[in-house]
């Protein structure tokens, strides 16, 4: 994401003009985007002009758009259909944000307060104007310029005859493609058709591997499978580059690792992943596990949690920030400030990576604590507090009575 002008300050109005580049910024700007907020951007909108005669004349014009959001929605990037053994993929698309909402500024094609839809483009600026910018909102902006953020992991996720191609970052896992090639069954006597299924499964995998993984840009490639299909594939990727003089594949082959998964599937990938995320929610559900009283989720628990200090790692959701309801999006954000400054870890995961569709299985938010509380103890205090409130007040008024 490029940083293109910024004029916000924490707590007050003002605005950012970003430049998407990738479909992570996307991901980024759904993020960022909110109900109420007012986003510019370019546009085409079909006018239709009347002229003297009566005569109408249509035409698409482009403009820039000024839009007070009403809705937004993210598509990712993903390409889910099926190869046969030519390893001809389907159709890709790529990652989609539209905005819907108000004309919210005077134009001279489009009247104010009429609806329109903003299809937020790749390399095309937008300008986002919030009341309030937050702290979770201004950390976001920051980590997504960041200069060479992306992603940095490919992976070949496969099984006999299935394979599914991703791109992994921080915030997302993106399926690029997967193929499936029958194979049939070794026979008694015979294994002729079962190789010649083999060899078809090679060939559209490469094929694909080639389309779909930048392989030249990404720190790590990934080849993983149950079995010995991963030491199959790698053997075939480097056998075919000799043949075909790819010097680029061949110098990138210190790149590529081989991994055991226990299923040929992409929910797989987290067995692999070793991201501070991926180690903190494994060691979230192994406390949970083993030592439960310092294990706490939903947000009612985890409040409780950080209003005695006891929260040493907080886990939560991007999907918590995208309430609707402002309130309840300023409850998350007074949680993570308040665990920060009392000197706790805070990890924000992405509901589009796996790590954090499994968080959001649990409420979308969790503590590791650094030292054992009872909820049950807990909740008893809390309720002989609220008690002892009451009669507090029951006692004053009372006595102004």
């Amino acid at each position: 994401m490029k940083l293109v002008s910024k004029h916000i300050e924490k707590g007050e109005t003002g605005y950012v003009t970003l430049r998407p580049e990738d479909d992570e910024d996307m991901w980024h700007l759904y993020n960022l985007i909110q109900e109420g907020d007012q986003v510019r951007a370019p546009a085409i909108r079909r006018v239709v002009t009347v002229s003297s005669t009566g005569s109408t004349d249509s035409q698409r014009i482009r403009m820039s758009l000024t839009l007070e959001v009403t809705r937004i929605t993210f598509s990712p990037s993903a390409s889910t259909s099926s190869t046969g053994p030519s390893g001809n993929p389907g159709s890709e698309a790529t990652s989609m944000l539209q905005i819907l909402g108000r004309v919210a500024s005077e134009n001279p094609h489009v009247k104010m307060g009429a609806y329109h839809t903003l299809d937020i483009e790749i390399n095309r600026d937008i300008r986002i104007i919030k009341q309030e910018w937050d702290s979770i909102t201004l950390e976001r902006i920051d980590e997504a310029c960041v200069e060479g953020r992306g992603a940095e992991i490919g992976a070949i996720v496969c099984g006999e005859g299935t394979a599914a191609f991703c791109l992994l970052s921080e915030h997302m896992t993106t399926i690029r493609q997967r193929i499936e090639v029958p194979i049939p069954r070794k026979r008694t006597g015979s294994i002729t058709l079962h190789e010649k299924g083999l060899q078809r499964f090679y060939g559209a995998l490469y094929n694909a591997f080639l389309r779909h993984i930048p392989y030249t840009s990404l720190r790590v490639v990934v080849i993983a499978s149950p079995g010995f299909t991963r030491d199959a594939v790698y053997d075939y990727i480097f056998e075919q580059a000799v043949k075909t003089n790819n010097k680029a594949l061949l110098h990138a082959r210190q790149k590529f690792i081989r991994v055991h998964i226990s299923s040929p599937h992409v929910h797989s990938l987290v067995e692999m992943l070793k991201s501070p995320q991926t180690q903190i929610i494994m060691e979230f559900f192994k406390t949970l596990g083993s030592e439960e009283e310092r294990a706490w989720y939903g947000p009612d628990h985890v409040e409780l949690a950080e209003q005695r200090g006891a929260i040493g790692s907080l886990l939560i959701s991007d999907e918590l920030f995208r309430a609707s309801d402002p309130i309840q999006r300023k409850r998350f954000i007074n949680l993570v400030e308040g665990v920060r400054q009392k000197g706790g870890e805070v990890f924000i995961f992405s509901s589009m990576h796996e790590t954090g569709q499994q968080l959001n299985q649990l409420t979308g938010i969790a503590a590791l604590l650094t030292f054992p509380l009872n909820i049950e103890v807990v909740e008893a205090e809390e309720r002989e507090a609220q008690e002892k409130v009451k009669q507090e007040q029951l006692n004053i008024e009372n006595d102004q009575q």
